[in-house]
């Protein structure tokens, strides 16, 4: 250990906001003139955090003269939860119905995951930023796409329907942009909002979502309900089944994989199986004594009996 003496010394350097902004507009699918010429009038929900500095800043860059910050202080005493989830983001809702915004923008505390609201208060849906993205960026580029297990299945008809191949990942950034390498992916994420632009990044960064989602709205000249309804409506329900200490995941997993062994079943992560067009990923958490259940289907009773039938299934295998 250094004595106290000899810590080294502390330095400040303001300069990385202004040069990440300058990556952003510098790249090439960022389009500043087609945002601009909208004159968007947007919500920004800060969390009380970096947010409240980054995106306003980027947002004012990108030419746009109507922004409005709630939650702006930068305190890190988050006004509410900081997950982008809709039961946390009333406020930003109602502020931009109240506004006659065209969307609101919500980020979390570091700025990695990013969501929007429409014009008429609803979610544009977290697990639907990076389809956006992703759809802009076929448009321009043909490739390979990558996203999670447990992230919706229209990416991969998406990425099917603009002549590329989607790859699925085990859940976490980290390995979602080792498949990306892998596969050389034009873009990738997770359905939680976050973006992985491989040739500005190998990291989730919501600002360079934000360039791309916008430039993608401005070009297509539809509103922002109007882009959600060109997209499908899948509903994921998110389950989790409480272990037993002395239970061995890998046998429970490997007993349930037999069940359903004439299904397409996928072991990278835990368990993914399919059922026709619809799926379900059971996996351990890493933080807490469980199985996290995540299942999706066009409709959400279908999802919700998935996901109820693997429950069953865990429960009689955990006292066999």
């Amino acid at each position: 250990f250094a004595s106290v003496d000899q810590l080294g010394k502390y330095t400040s350097d303001s300069s990385y906001l202004q040069k990440h902004i300058e990556a952003i507009l510098n790249y090439p699918l960022v389009d500043k003139e087609a945002i601009a010429a909208k004159n968007f009038n947007i919500v920004v929900d800060g969390i009380n955090s970096s947010g409240a500095l980054y995106v306003p800043e980027l947002l004012k860059a990108l030419g746009v003269a109507n922004i409005y910050v709630i939650n702006e202080d930068i305190t890190g005493n988050f006004a509410h939860n900081p997950e982008p989830l809709p039961q946390h983001l009333t406020e930003l809702s109602k502020e931009v119905v109240s506004r006659k915004a065209h969307l609101g923008i919500a980020v979390d505390p570091d700025v990695d995951r990013l969501c929007f609201v429409n014009e008429d208060g609803k979610l544009f849906g977290e697990e639907y930023t990076l389809v956006a993205v992703a759809d802009y960026i076929l448009s321009q580029r043909k490739g390979n796409t990558v996203s999670n297990m447990s992230s919706t299945k229209s990416l991969k008809e998406l990425t099917l329907s603009k002549g590329g191949t989607y790859y699925p990942s085990a859940v976490g950034e980290v390995n979602v942009v080792k498949k990306m390498k892998e596969v050389k992916a034009v873009i990738g994420g997770e359905g939680n909002g976050g973006i992985i632009v491989p040739d500005f990044h190998y990291g989730r960064d919501a600002l360079i979502g934000i360039g791309l989602f916008l430039t993608h709205l401005a070009r297509t000249g539809k509103s922002m309900s109007q882009l959600r309804a060109q997209y499908p409506d899948y509903y994921i329900s998110k389950n989790k089944a409480e272990l037993n200490p002395a239970t061995n995941v890998k046998v429970l997993l490997s007993k349930l994989t037999e069940k359903y062994k004439n299904n397409p079943v996928n072991t990278e992560d835990g368990l993914k199986i399919e059922f026709g067009d619809d799926w379900v990923h059971v996996r351990a958490s890493n933080t807490e004594p469980i199985l996290r259940i995540y299942s999706e289907s066009s409709f959400q009773t279908t999802a919700e009996n998935i996901a109820n039938r693997i429950i069953r299934d865990i429960h009689e295998i955990s006292t066999q």
